[in-house]
């Protein structure tokens, strides 16, 4: 196992950085550095500058529009995005849904969607969590009952994420109550301006509303949406879990944010000495930098398996697991660094920074919004319970 990058790999990280330095607009740059809010058209503007330069989903298959990157690569450029602050790409069609398309869609399908994708044109969300169905995700209730051509849908998802945007949404429903739960399992891409489907956002402790509950009712969706096979689905939508776990991990992000908790615990006084000296405060630091150094070790060991083509199992549990206590502790930390710096807000609509008017220092913007978003990290892409059955079973043997 060789950790270690080759030459071809860091000759594309000095390629990565030249073009951020050149093509990252500045006035994105800063809204990520000071924990804004990012609307549609932020994501949208650096994604068309990714797509134009063609590296949107650059470890996509080339034959589909990718760059056909090496694992080692795609962690390259994610570290580099995060270091430069680009705004995030959001996960939804590139990361989620389009690796389930190209790997199990049809033909027609792939040539359809995938390029709308990578282009932007489509915005896509994420239809799986149900009331009394999250962790227990088999325990799904939307139905879809086939007629003819088409399936209707009836049911409700909740914690969808940006809904409120999408032009799309990929959906687990029920097409049959016979045999185990997950046997009658189907996965269904929905048009969300099809009549019958209602968005209704909820504000969380941030006080924005980044998630929505969707509603279907009657909702007629062709049989031709359907990927792979009928009742097959928990199959497509573990592979898509996979992929979503691993990213939550966040190691590049994670050690971005440390470094930022650093800076602000070496200028924050605490009886006249800066608080990285207080005893108790930079124990619980080195606690969670160890936790980030030991998960990024991880990660790239990950990374060297899928380079000789191994698949991620269990392990992207574990690094999703440990990836977002290590964004919870880091969060919590720099609101306790910030003291009461990190408590005024301000619910107007055009406060800026999610809502949140900051006083004091900058860096004190956003702080205390983005550490109550985090509070569910632990939860998103299936709870820390999970993770921890997943990983019993699939890497202890248990």
């Amino acid at each position: 196992m060789d950790l270690s990058f080759s030459a071809e790999e860091l000759a594309f990280r000095e390629d990565v950085r030249a073009f951020l330095a050149e093509h990252l607009p500045d006035d994105l740059a800063e809204k990520v550095r000071s924990r804004r809010e990012l609307k549609r058209d932020d994501y949208m503007r650096w994604q068309k500058i990714l797509h134009q330069k063609g590296w949107i989903g650059g470890w996509w298959p080339k034959e589909y529009g990718g760059q056909g990157w090496s694992p080692a690569e795609r962690h390259i450029f994610d570290e580099e995005c995060h270091e430069a602050h680009a705004p995030p790409l959001l996960p939804f069609g590139i990361q989620m849904v389009g690796p389930v398309i190209y790997t199990f869609g049809r033909p027609d399908q792939k040539a359809h969607f995938l390029p709308r994708i990578l282009s932007g044109e489509d915005w896509w969300c994420q239809g799986y969590s149900e009331p009394g169905s999250g962790s227990d995700l088999a325990s799904l209730k939307t139905t879809a009952v086939r007629d003819g051509d088409d399936y209707i849908v009836n049911g409700q998802k909740i914690w969808t994420s940006l809904a409120q945007y999408a032009d799309w949404i990929f959906c687990l429903v029920r097409t049959s109550s016979e045999g185990k739960a997950q046997q009658g399992i189907s996965f269904l891409l929905i048009d969300m301006k099809t009549p019958g489907i209602t968005v209704r956002p909820l504000k969380l402790m941030d006080q924005a509303a980044h998630v929505n509950e969707v509603f279907f009712e009657d909702v007629r969706v062709p049989v031709a949406n359907r990927i792979g096979e009928e009742n097959k689905g928990w199959t497509y939508a573990k592979f898509l879990l996979g992929n979503e776990r691993a990213g939550i991990a966040e190691v590049a992000w994670n050690k971005k944010l440390l470094q930022k908790l650093k800076d602000i615990a070496f200028a924050t006084q605490a009886d006249g000495k800066p608080l990285i000296e207080d005893s108790n405060f930079s124990t619980r630091v080195a606690e969670t930098e160890v936790k980030l150094t030991a998960l990024e070790y991880s990660n790239l060991r990950t990374l060297a398996g899928m380079q000789d083509g191994s698949p991620p199992g269990g392990e992207a549990s574990m690094l999703k697991l440990i990836g977002s206590e290590v964004t919870q502790s880091i969060t919590e930390l720099t609101v306790e660094a910030l003291g009461y710096y990190a408590a005024p807000y301000d619910t107007r609509d055009d406060a800026p920074g999610s809502n949140w008017t900051p006083v004091g220092p900058d860096h004190a913007e956003g702080v205390l919004a983005q550490h109550l978003f985090m509070r569910a990290i632990t939860i998103a892409g299936g709870s820390s319970e999970i993770q921890k059955n997943i990983i019993a079973k699939m890497v202890l043997g248990l």
